[in-house]
């Protein structure tokens, strides 16, 4: 596992999380439960703590770093290369893909921040809304069929996990 202590501080995994051989997990970064930390990630926890609630995806490419401390809620989706300096997303949220989230910035909870979105230092994006633009601004309420939708795909990471853990095999060319 690509765990790296960095001034005394060492990462703290569950061991029901799944992390990517190639991602970096460096310093006080705490992961939850059930977690998947994609290839190519990287949460780096030297200036300060990344907290990664139970059941969160963190897809391939992701930057997580914070000069303080960056808490991640539970069932949480942050899409693919995005860049996120926050403060806090809350539980069941979604980080599009290449998006990025300024310093001491919070997306609320079951609140997407779309594609490509830039989530402006101190920007506070609140609970249940879309976000989208640069900067992002609100588009849209999320009702409860599209919570359903979200619950399903965030379902599918879960899912993954465990495939991951117990069909993910090194192949050496022949």
């Amino acid at each position: 596992m690509p765990l790296f202590e960095f001034n005394r501080k060492r990462p703290l995994v569950d061991g029901s999380a799944w992390i990517s051989p190639s991602a970096e997990i460096i310093g006080d970064v705490r992961i939850g439960k059930r977690c998947w930390i994609g290839p190519n990630a990287v949460l780096r926890g030297d200036f300060g703590t990344i907290i990664i609630g139970d059941e969160t995806a963190v897809e391939d490419g992701v930057i997580i770093h914070t000069p303080s401390l960056m808490e991640v809620g539970k069932s949480v989706t942050i899409g693919h290369m995005a860049m996120i300096h926050g403060r806090r997303i809350m539980d069941y949220a979604v980080i599009g893909m290449n998006s990025t989230m300024g310093d001491s910035s919070v997306v609320g909870a079951w609140s997407i921040v779309a594609e490509h979105s830039l989530v402006k230092k101190n920007q506070i994006v609140p609970d249940c809304k879309l976000y989208a633009g640069v900067p992002a601004s609100f588009k849209r309420d999320i009702d409860d069929q599209y919570r359903e939708i979200m619950l399903l795909g965030k379902q599918m990471y879960v899912n993954l996990v465990e495939q991951y853990t117990n069909t993910l095999k090194r192949i050496d060319p022949v």
